[in-house]
């Protein structure tokens, strides 16, 4: 009996399992493209920070079909974004006059979208998902990118792709070895990110809360407060050294509604420090490779954003490659229409993110300006139509994305095999 012929190498392969990566996985495989996604971990369940759904992500589930199944899964709804500002409370946007379907940002655990996302992919026959996967570096031959050298179960091993995607986050061990221009921004703060127990409320009470010398974030999670407490970067360790008592009496302070509870946290090991960083490529791609999501350009978590402009990159990139992926076509001179497309968003949010570091953030930190109602501020409180421009800023952006990859029938998709596909052990 003759040997099987050997398999073809998947056309697309996914180094990260974050949004952009695993949101990529899902329209490529539903395009009809073979792709494998390497995660480095077991699984999803991590201390993540942005667990923000923004109205342009589920407007985008929604055009896939996926919105419903996705809202059954546990989650809060805010439909508006609050500040107080100094002691006097503004409504600084308002998501009510978007479609009622997505005129709100769910706030879910970042591991259950994660956990939702992959689900879902799952469901296309082109889709794997390898686990404990770690990329240790991209393989080149004739001048390109033809495959990624990654590590599972402690052995060396390549997988071959027509395109690598590198989704693997601000660390981003591929774009590092791929030398490409990288543009940093600046980034003043850091940011300690804790949990306090909450008393569940009718209205979610998601808020900022801006006091001379420091800037809170408060997530309203339902039972509990998602806490982000800002400080100059570089002084985690001075924060440290006061004491986890002189902490939790800061927290109690700046944000009353925590002093009952502030006391849960019990240690600095509950208390995780997030190095804010901003920057972003000048160029996202090489040929047979590309870069996309925080691996392309770092978001700060100002404007909770940095999430649904990844996975707006991972929609791009599909809209853009999906299709002669599929019909096995080289798609190299199409890579830098990828970040054509996608840096008149990221610029804007960027500039909009350097200008509140600079202009608002650094000088409330420092106590050098005193806690006023800015302008723009005193004008949202009074006209609340306003607050439309701020809404319409923060959930969709300047420009964009809507669904425009193919979709095939399932049953009409050859499976790949559940080996390790074109897998070779070193």
């Amino acid at each position: 009996m003759a040997d099987p012929a050997p398999e073809r190498p998947p056309e697309l392969c996914i180094v990260g399992g974050g949004p952009a990566g695993l949101f990529a996985g899902l329209l490529f495989a539903r395009a009809g493209v073979p792709t494998v996604v390497l995660e480095k971990h077991a699984d999803f369940l991590r201390d993540f920070r942005g667990d923000t759904v923004h109205p342009s992500t589920l407007r985008l589930l929604h055009e896939l079909g996926l919105l419903d199944r996705f809202l059954q899964r546990p989650h809060n709804r805010a439909h508006d974004i609050r500040a107080y500002v100094g002691d006097r409370l503004i409504e600084v946007a308002d998501f009510s006059h978007f479609d009622a379907r997505w005129n709100f940002t769910a706030l879910m655990p970042q591991w259950d979208f994660l956990d939702f996302i992959a689900d879902e992919a799952r469901l296309y026959p082109h889709f794997r998902l390898l686990t404990q996967a770690e990329a240790t570096g991209l393989v080149r031959g004739q001048g390109r990118v033809v495959g990624v050298a990654y590590r599972k179960d402690g052995e060396r091993r390549q997988i071959g792709a027509k395109l690598v995607i590198a989704a693997d986050g601000r660390g981003s061990r591929l774009r590092a070895e791929a030398q490409l221009p990288l543009r940093t921004l600046g980034a003043p703060i850091d940011v300690f990110w804790f949990r306090v127990p909450k008393r569940p409320t009718a209205k979610n009470e998601t808020t900022g809360i801006f006091t001379r010398g420091r800037l809170m974030a408060l997530l309203d999670r339902g039972d509990y407060w998602q806490c982000a407490y800002v400080i100059p970067k570089g002084q985690a360790e001075q924060v440290r050294a006061r004491g986890l008592d002189a902490f939790r009496s800061d927290v109690a302070r700046r944000a009353p509604m925590l002093a009952a509870e502030v006391g849960a946290v019990a240690s600095w090991d509950e208390v995780k420090l997030l190095s804010v960083a901003l920057d972003r490529l000048e160029r996202w791609h090489e040929p047979g490779f590309l870069v996309i999501g925080d691996a392309a350009h770092a978001m700060s978590p100002i404007g909770g954003v940095g999430i649904n402009v990844a996975i707006q990159d991972a929609v791009a990139a599909a809209n853009l490659l999906a299709a002669p992926l599929a019909k096995h076509k080289d798609v190299d001179h199409l890579l830098p229409k990828v970040r054509a497309r996608r840096m008149l968003q990221v610029r804007a949010v960027q500039a909009f993110q350097k200008a509140a570091q600079d202009r608002i953030i650094t000088p409330l930190l420092e106590g050098s300006a005193p806690v006023k109602v800015a302008l723009p501020l005193r004008l949202l409180a009074r006209f609340p139509l306003l607050r439309r421009i701020p809404a319409a800023f923060l959930g969709f952006g300047i420009r964009p994305e809507h669904i425009r990859s193919p979709a095939v029938i399932s049953s009409q998709v050859e499976s790949p095999d559940d080996s390790e596909m074109t897998e070779n052990k070193k």
